[in-house]
């Protein structure tokens, strides 16, 4: 991976800063180091020591640029779990917004194309992904990934297909053409209807273990009363579709 920013945390405090920033805070101005690791100490001006830590997936969920609502973190596991995305795979992505499944995904060793139509969005997704160390793995492309099909299909196949677009249908239909055989693919949606249409267009195409879950994560509550799940929101995000190319 490409250097990456770093968390400064003190207490219950935590700044995402990149090496050779300056960063002003109550507790004084912060200093980082050119050559700053993981487990080293920084003080700042007025002599409050913050503890170096090296990014894990959950920061980049709470602290990269957010051009939307990103993928939560559940989706991203049932995502990398049911896909097997790993080193050296060769992802193609869309619908790419804060990013943060395509860091993810790079994070793991995978090299990730990915696209997002909206032009401001994409370019924050690209400074997203130096901010998480994997701009040399993930390439952001501006543009719709509907018009690159056919191009793309011309080119080496990929090992995984990941989509969050309104339209993901309409690639699924070409999904096969892209992906090598026993090639994954994950289609996340809010919305129950385009994930059937998800769904549908993936057993058109052949697709094999076609299978659709619900996403829905309930945080627990203990008390001296007794422990229940907690009666605040209701959990649930949205739905993911998986397949296997045949």
């Amino acid at each position: 991976m490409t250097d990456a920013a770093y968390l400064l945390v003190h207490e219950d405090r935590e700044y995402l800063l990149e090496p050779g920033e300056e960063f002003g805070t109550d507790l004084g101005v912060l200093e980082v180091p050119d050559d700053v690791e993981g487990g080293d100490a920084v003080e700042t001006h007025l002599g409050t020591a913050f503890e170096v830590r090296e990014l894990r997936g959950p920061d980049l969920f709470n602290h990269l640029e957010r051009t939307g609502a990103p993928m939560m973190p559940r989706d991203v596991g049932l995502v990398m779990g049911h896909t097997g995305a790993s080193g050296g795979d060769r992802v193609l992505d869309a619908g790419t917004g804060t990013g943060i499944l395509a860091a993810y995904l790079g994070r793991a060793g995978a090299d990730v194309t990915t696209y997002e139509v909206d032009a401001d969005f994409a370019e924050v997704a690209r400074g997203n992904m130096a901010t998480a160390g994997v701009a040399d793995r993930v390439e952001v492309r501006t543009g719709d990934l509907t018009e690159e099909l056919d191009a793309l299909a011309d080119e080496d196949p990929f090992d995984v297909v990941t989509l969050d677009t309104g339209d993901a249908p309409a690639v699924v239909e070409r999904a096969d053409d892209l992906l090598v055989s026993g090639g994954r693919l994950a289609v996340y949606s809010p919305f129950v209807e385009g994930t059937r249409e998800a769904a549908l267009a993936a057993r058109e195409a052949g697709f094999e273990g076609v299978e659709t879950l619900e996403t829905i994560q309930r945080e627990m509550d203990f008390s001296d009363r007794g422990s229940r799940p907690s009666t605040a929101g209701v959990g649930h995000t949205g739905y993911l579709v998986f397949g296997r190319a045949p």
